[in-house]
């Protein structure tokens, strides 16, 4: 009987010492927080004239849970589609290959004006945005522009959970935003 409490006293101690955990303690704990997962993400909507939004913008950014990227949009956007899947030109169907796993955002909104010229410039369609040494993106690369629809490929480290949102603003304008966790 005493070895039974001896045994017994033992294990409250080594448990309340934090040496023994309950299984599968960290499991129930996402990482940040995040709840998003990996699956398609996407909003319907019609871009009809004259309330056309054009891709004026793309940008990154860094935070301590994922890390951001941003289209900024002239309009409100209309809809979108982000999932994992192989990057091709929207016009073209071609492959065009991103370093990490293919994140492809199609966003419901043109990078030209009516006159057919740009409203997003950029220097080079395999670099759209700067993104060494973030922890998560890889590669941002431009797809193509056409029937109003303007296609990313966001390559990222692995398939990781990510989330899509509208943020209103600035003026007239929206944000389309993709987060993507560092991990899951």
């Amino acid at each position: 009987m005493k070895k039974l409490i001896s045994w017994l006293a033992a294990l409250v101690l080594a448990m309340g010492l934090g040496l023994i955990a309950p299984g599968g303690a960290n499991a129930a704990t996402p990482y940040c927080g995040i709840t998003w997962g990996s699956q398609p993400k996407s909003r319907s909507g019609v871009v009809t004239p004259p309330h056309i939004p054009h891709v004026t913008n793309v940008r990154a950014g860094e935070h301590a849970c994922f890390d951001r990227l941003v289209v900024d949009l002239d309009g409100a956007v209309k809809g979108y589609d982000v999932s994992y899947r192989g990057f091709r030109g929207i016009g073209s169907g071609a492959s065009i290959p991103l370093r990490g796993t293919d994140l492809v955002i199609v966003v419901d909104a043109p990078a030209y004006d009516e006159d057919g010229r740009g409203t997003y410039p950029f220097d080079d369609p395999r670099e759209l945005v700067d993104v060494d040494d973030y922890r998560t993106f890889r590669q941002v690369a431009w797809g193509g522009s056409f029937e109003a629809k303007t296609n990313l490929g966001l390559g990222v480290r692995a398939r990781l959970p990510f989330r899509v949102f509208v943020l209103d603003g600035p003026g007239r304008g929206s944000r389309l935003v993709v987060d993507v966790a560092h991990r899951w």
